[in-house]
């Protein structure tokens, strides 16, 4: 294989480093290159414990684009497990679907672990993801082991080693889940922002309705304080209670909140409640058809004026040609 690739490729001199190191398999995981593609990995990797997927070990592909580390690989997972679509790329922040979340300083053994770390996450309608239940993905969990690679002959029932209790992670290994740490994290937080932006979305109507009065009343404290103390001194003759205004909040008013000011200021002057004062109606608009008719009898006015014109210029021009015969 070294010599049919350019070994001062980056990507080359990456690739084989990383074979390099994960050429022994772990308990956990193990990936290696094609005999005949050092750009194409297969893999395989437990499924993670205390989970649907404990138990089972479940193999995939690799698919390396010529750029990388600077450009994320795709992912397929090869083993039905009920959380990922067999024979399709999923969409994770580690794979090719997310280039703008890969970062260069991450490697096929920190997507592996990552892998088994989003395992027992919910699909939320990802590309290549699925949300079965929990009975069958421990079902498919039990039927991984018979599972066997076409392409590299690889069985999962002897593809990583055995778990053992006093098993302790390498350097390596430690520096890996990490990073796969911070890229669950970072999914994670690119979906919780999302539903708060969907969530504020479709809240901002309502908010800004339920807040005009609040609003008018913060602006009426900040701008008219002798006004309000004038309706509190004894002499304005107020028996209701005085409702507190709330605090500013620095926006300009709208139209709608300085008719809800108006009417609150109305209604405190006449010694009523403002919330049970009734609202009363915008003003009607005038209709449009005076505007329409105006419009109609300013242009026949123009067509006949100009008809006129014509007219009287085709005359004169009938008599001078009379004049010019005589």
């Amino acid at each position: 294989m070294e010599n049919k690739y350019n070994l001062k490729s980056p990507a080359v001199k990456r690739l084989m480093k990383e074979a390099a190191e994960l050429r022994d398999p772990t308990e956990h995981y193990h990936a290696q290159p094609l005999d005949d593609n050092l750009f194409e990995w297969h893999f395989s990797v437990r499924g993670p414990p205390d989970s649907d997927f404990d138990g089972g070990v479940y193999h995939g592909r690799i698919v390396l684009p010529p750029e990388y580390p600077m450009k994320p690989p795709s992912i397929i997972l090869l083993t039905p497990n009920g959380r990922f679509e067999v024979g399709k790329k999923i969409c994770l922040s580690i794979s090719g679907h997310h280039p703008e979340t890969w970062q260069p300083s991450w490697s096929i053994r920190t997507a592996l672990i990552a892998i088994i770390g989003f395992m027992p996450t919910k699909g939320e309608g990802a590309i290549g993801s699925l949300d079965y239940t929990p009975e069958e993905r421990r079902a498919l969990a039990k039927k991984s082991q018979d599972f066997c690679c076409e392409s590299c002959g690889c069985s999962m029932r002897s593809a990583l080693l055995a778990l053992t209790p006093n098993s302790n992670p390498s350097a390596e290994d430690d520096k890996a889940k990490e990073l796969a740490q911070q890229i669950n994290f970072k999914a994670e937080s690119s979906l919780s922002r999302q539903a708060s932006e969907s969530r504020g979305a479709e809240s901002e109507p309502s908010t800004v309705t339920q807040g005009d009065t609040s609003t008018s009343a913060g602006q009426e404290f900040a701008d008219g304080p002798r006004a309000e103390q004038a309706e509190a001194s004894p002499a304005t003759g107020v028996d209701g209670p005085q409702t507190p205004a709330a605090p500013s909040t620095g926006r300009p008013l709208s139209p709608r909140q300085r008719r809800a000011q108006q009417h609150s200021q109305q209604g405190q002057r006449d010694g009523r409640d403002p919330a049970s004062r009734p609202v009363f109606p915008p003003a009607p608009r005038q209709p449009q058809d005076e505007s329409h008719a105006g419009s109609a009898v300013l242009i026949v006015v123009l067509t006949l004026a100009l008809a006129a014109l014509i007219f009287r210029r085709i005359y004169l021009a009938q008599e001078y040609k009379f004049d010019y015969e005589l």
